[in-house]
């Protein structure tokens, strides 16, 4: 299997299709990678596809899943799994990731649920990672999601987290985001948490903004701006782990391009302040 190459590195961006003409156009030095869906492009040809086609020759790219539902009691979707390693290969994507969430039964549910910290959910979702790695023909990252409820709980999230990552053997997509917002919902420490992860799981990480609907709720939207409390945890994250890969995803109320660039740039900013500490601590 493969990992994806080393050389990924730097602050990243979640593409969204309506800038694909001004990135290429102008791209943003700031932004060395780009993460998009794959089942948002699969199938697509024409106009569309050859200018993605032009962006992935010229930029680094992962692409990230929204719909194998790694937790879900229906049978895995081996033919969507099989057109997503064919979309990898086109592009020359190493790096694919997934949420480790459910999103489907006998249909798709248009949400990420929270898998159940259990025993026999860790055999069920190590088991249909081991299949989707299988075909794939290299390790993939698991995300870790924001929830608002642990329906059947044994084990505490960390836990569950460590077991997945460990039996499956896979890697991790670090969102600092969600592991803020849960952090506030269920009355954990989240600096805590984040120092018990195994870093060197940890393929790259995401940055996102969320709703504070109040001190004691926050709900993961994707829709605002990156706040301070994130970028601090993103600052202890660097410091506890070294840096790695991380982009910035905004997926509603999206503002000009310019906008994000600029919390881009702050990735890239915070990137750069660790470094000194690590060749000071290497």
């Amino acid at each position: 299997m493969t990992t994806g190459p080393a050389s990924l590195h730097g602050a990243g961006l979640g593409l969204r299709r309506a800038f694909v003409r001004a990135l290429l156009d102008t791209p943003p030095a700031a932004v060395e990678f780009y993460e998009i869906a794959p089942e948002n492009w699969i199938g697509m040809g024409g106009a569309n596809a050859r200018r993605l086609r032009a962006l992935t020759e010229r930029h680094p790219f992962v692409c990230h899943g929204l719909s194998l539902s790694l937790g879900g009691p229906a049978p895995l979707d081996l033919e969507l799994v099989r057109a997503i390693g064919d979309f990898l290969d086109v592009h020359g994507i190493a790096i694919y990731s997934e949420h480790l969430s459910y999103c489907s039964d006998d249909g798709q549910l248009y949400d990420l649920l929270p898998i159940p910290f259990t025993e026999a959910a860790i055999a069920h979702v190590v088991a249909r990672i081991g299949q989707v790695q299988d075909l794939l023909g290299r390790r993939i990252a698991v995300e870790n999601v924001s929830y608002y409820a642990a329906p059947g709980q044994e084990m505490t999230e960390l836990d569950f987290i460590d077991a997945v990552l460990e039996r499956a053997d896979c890697e991790l997509l670090l969102d600092v985001n969600n592991l803020h917002v849960n952090a506030v919902n269920h009355g954990y420490d989240a600096l805590d948490f984040l120092r018990a992860l195994p870093g060197e799981r940890i393929r790259y990480g995401h940055v996102a903004g969320h709703r504070e609907v109040s001190p004691e709720l926050c709900i993961d939207t994707h829709g605002s701006a990156v706040i301070d409390p994130v970028w601090s945890l993103l600052a202890a994250a660097y410091e506890h782990f070294g840096v790695f890969p991380t982009l910035l995803e905004r997926d509603f109320d999206i503002p000009p391009l310019a906008q994000l660039v600029e919390e881009v740039e702050q990735i890239a900013l915070i990137q750069h302040r660790a470094l000194p500490e690590q060749r000071a601590h290497g």
